[in-house]
């Protein structure tokens, strides 16, 4: 008997004598007694603002990512335990898989991401400085700090692992301590996972709580800083969404829900198609894998009128041979529902829809299963079909949330859209088309429904990651009947637990909040060249500024015989000079960039490393023959990236002779810790 314990202000909290009793899908006995504990909410908000907070906003992104970086390789080598109960659930390994390894993975892409795209620091910069002034000596610029509240996670029964890391990670990596909720049924796992969590030692103390059961009045008592995010039902999200402090406080709430996602075959996907192949591929699969219990699974597969028979022939072929059984049975492809209660509400929508459409493949009266007993919470996998989907209502509007869609016609491109896009918002739409005609179609018409399109044909199909893959690069949530949500993401899903805020003010001050040099600031000069000095020894805003260099007619045509950049501009003064942009023969800009790196750089063995790019590189004012240029080259920025090195970003400005500005660009090395 599993016992699932609420973790509040740094104590396991053991079930209470008004424990839920969990029932498992697999065998219908109870497998573990859950919640009725009472817990002080108020407190749990106090440690989590006060002692978890406060902890994770002394740590930099890059440091926060490390820690997460840490958590997700402890994970890793702790997996088998989680596995252990994933067949509780009545999940398969392969289902588990996605739930134990993919939320695993996404906390080490988050990681990933915060190293590389996040400033080593506590102010993450939003977009690019914005001129206010004439002069220059007023400035704006947007930026993001951490919230100074808590996260609340509430999450679905059917990704008690990954449902959790993906609310957790980006909300650690923003410096957001959190208090997760999961649902009841499958509650054992995600308490599991997050025992390891703190049994790892690598979070701060109130960075994570954990709340088994009901929340009580825990809603009630947020405020303006903290963040809801919600994955479940529309009904439910409504409830939670309408919680008077949510609504007085404007309480930032996210809600990943119900979505009637389709699937659409292409008008040029024949049935001897590699495009057909794969949509009957995934549609398995999306139909199969969790039993179909799935946020992003295919409830509506929509193909051209005159393939509705091979469609349906080729799906009731595949999934005849899908293994139905114990999860932990050897071959079984298809476990069971996550409860009896899950598989009653399966088959009363079932019902609803069959008014609509008839069911063509699996009958549930009628399954084979291994080393299982029907009168649990299993179900075939099911396809309805659908004559009329224009004259239908049902079919666009309820969801069976287990193996089940339903199969209906289109007409043209414009009709697949149509019909996709009366799911009144999902969280993805799929199509399987080898025709870039037909992929724009859809696009231009259907993307506003959805939050993901995802296109796959045979020149994909090898890396493609399935219809139903949320990634943590990409965007997940939905318009309208989806949420309205967006996790995931890379950064974006960092920031939604973070204020954007809109400063103002001279170049120092920005310099100094950013810690990013700001042009127009101060500048210093160090002891020697900069080249020579050491990361930790060159400072924010050190400037070298070069002699100049005169550029001579002879450099401009050498450098274009030598590189084979003959371009008129250079070589012809008469059809220069009737160019609108040039006073006649100008030198090339990669001539400037070439001559500005022989004035700035110091060529003997030092700290630096190695030039590894150059960013955002602009002309501003043409160098005629004879002009001469001179380089101020100033420390933008720095950033940790190994043990041993770190990338210095330098601002490297051009000038002319009269002191106008020729080029801009921004200058990346690696620089040692240490001298060699």
């Amino acid at each position: 008997m599993l016992r699932p314990h609420s973790h509040a202000c740094g104590q396991w909290i053991a079930p209470g004598d008004a424990a839920t009793d969990i029932i498992g899908p697999v065998t219908g006995k109870v497998i573990a007694r859950a919640g009725g504990a009472p817990l002080d909410m108020q407190a749990m908000l106090d440690h989590a603002r006060g002692v978890g907070g406060p902890a994770l906003r002394a740590m930099g992104f890059h440091d926060r990512a490390r820690m997460i970086k840490a958590l997700a390789g402890y994970l890793d080598t702790h997996k088998e335990q989680l596995y252990a109960l994933n067949p509780l659930t009545g999940a398969t390994r392969r289902d588990g898989w996605v739930d134990i390894d993919g939320g695993i993975g996404t906390m080490g892409l988050f990681a990933s991401k915060g190293r590389r795209e996040m400033p080593d620091g506590h102010v993450y910069i939003d977009g690019d400085v914005e001129m206010l002034s004439r002069k220059g000596t007023f400035l704006g610029q947007h930026v993001a700090v951490p919230l100074q509240g808590v996260a609340v996670q509430i999450n679905a029964f059917n990704f008690p692992v990954w449902g959790m890391l993906e609310k957790l990670a980006p909300a650690l990596l923003a410096g957001v301590p959190s208090i997760v909720k999961p649902a009841t049924q499958t509650c054992y796992l995600t308490e599991a996972c997050v025992r390891l969590i703190i049994d790892s030692g690598i979070l701060p103390e109130g960075a994570l709580q954990l709340v088994i059961g009901r929340t009580g009045d825990l809603l009630d008592r947020l405020g303006a800083q903290d963040v809801v995010a919600f994955t479940g039902s529309a009904d439910t999200a409504l409830m939670l969404r309408s919680n008077p402090a949510l609504m007085r406080h404007s309480t930032r709430f996210m809600a990943e829900q119900d979505s009637l996602n389709a699937s659409v075959l292409g008008p040029d996907a024949g049935p001897d198609s590699a495009e057909f192949a794969l949509f009957i591929k995934e549609a398995v699969t999306e139909i199969t894998t969790k039993a179909g219990q799935k946020c992003t699974a295919t409830r509506r597969l929509i193909v051209p009128a005159g393939m509705m028979d091979a469609v349906g022939g080729a799906l009731s072929e595949n999934l005849a041979a899908i293994s139905i059984g114990n999860p932990s049975a050897e071959g079984v492809r298809m476990g069971a529902l996550a409860s009896h209660a899950q598989k009653a509400d399966v088959l009363a929508r079932l019902a609803q829809l069959q008014t609509e459409a008839r069911l063509i493949h699996g009958d549930p009266s009628k399954m084979t299963l291994v080393d299982a007993d029907p009168e649990q919470a299993f179900l075939p996998p099911m396809i309805l079909s659908c004559a009329d989907p224009d004259a239908a209502r049902l079919v666009h509007a309820v969801e069976a949330f287990g193996p089940l869609s339903t199969l209906m016609p289109y007409r043209d491109t414009a009709h697949a859209a149509a019909l996709a896009n009366r799911g009144g918002g999902s969280l993805v739409c799929s199509l399987f088309t080898a025709d870039p005609g037909v992929a724009r179609a859809i696009v231009l018409d259907s993307a506003a429904w959805h939050g993901r399109i995802y296109i796959n044909n045979a020149a994909s199909a090898a890396e493609a990651t399935g219809h139903g893959s949320p990634l943590p690069h990409m965007v997940h949530g939905g318009p309208g009947r989806a949420g309205g949500g967006e996790e995931l993401g890379g950064v974006r899903g960092v920031l939604h637990y973070m204020q954007r805020t809109a400063i103002q003010a001279s170049p120092d001050m920005l310099s100094a909040i950013t810690g990013t040099w700001v042009q127009g600031s101060a500048t210093t000069t160090g002891p020697a060249h900069p080249f020579q000095r050491t990361f930790t020894e060159i400072a924010i805003g050190e400037t070298i500024h070069t002699d100049p260099r005169a550029v001579s007619l002879d450099d401009i045509e050498h450098f274009a015989h030598f590189t084979g950049d003959t371009f008129y501009a250079h070589m012809d003064e008469d059809a220069a000079r009737a160019n609108p942009f040039f006073p006649g023969r100008v030198a090339h800009g990669y001539l400037l960039l070439s001559f500005a790196a022989g004035l700035f750089v110091q060529p003997d063995p030092g700290p630096v490393l190695a030039n590894t790019g150059l960013n955002a590189l602009s002309f501003q004012k043409p160098v005629s023959p004879g002009d001469g240029i001179r380089v101020a080259l100033t420390c933008k920025r720095k950033t940790r990236r190994t043990d041993s090195y770190g990338e210095v970003a330098w601002n490297a400005t051009l000038t002319n002779q009269d002191g106008d500005q020729v080029a801009r660009y921004e200058l990346l090395t690696m620089v040692a810790y240490d001298r060699p």
